[in-house]
């Protein structure tokens, strides 16, 4: 069956996998990245796509499944785990990380918080699937602050 995309298929994933690239070279040692933007309260969701690249079995071979999950999770625990970050009652605060209630946008109310969970969409795979089961491996910034010599990073070119 054809894809939907058809002759831009290929380009599309392509390009998918590079911003895969780009979002998990972003991921700190420590397990943070820059906060950009007006959605900035939605949190972990702001790494929604890589979350779905694994999901989708699609990370370009230069990531590893054991260091993805990795800086993942590094995220997740970071946000979720900073004071404040919840309720008296359990439920999410405005912020990115703990209690940042100047960080709302006119458009963000309690609801809108949730849209963290998208960056948890590699949930949805089974137990046995080599995202979880792979060996842990450091992500790339943690690679590159302990002194591994990696590969340079290079642009994305359509066709190359």
């Amino acid at each position: 069956k054809k894809h939907p995309l058809g002759e831009f298929y290929p380009t599309a994933i392509a390009r998918a996998q590079r911003y895969a690239v780009v979002q998990e070279r972003l991921i700190s040692p420590e397990g943070t990245f820059p906060v950009i933007g007006r959605s900035s309260a939605y949190r972990f969701g702001a790494l929604q796509h890589l979350a779905n690249t694994a999901l989708r079995h699609e990370l370009p071979a230069e990531l590893k499944p054991g260091a993805v999950r990795g800086a993942l999770t590094a995220v997740v625990r970071r946000m979720i785990e900073a004071p404040e970050t919840f309720d008296e009652k359990g439920w999410l605060q405005v912020g990115a990380v703990g209690h940042q209630p100047s960080i709302r946008e006119g458009y963000i109310a309690t609801g809108s918080l949730y849209l963290c969970l998208a960056g948890l969409v590699h949930l949805g795979l089974p137990a046995n699937d080599p995202f979880w089961t792979a060996p842990a491996e450091p992500w790339t910034q943690k690679r590159i602050w302990s002194g591994v010599d990696i590969s340079a990073d290079h642009a994305y070119k359509d066709g190359k």
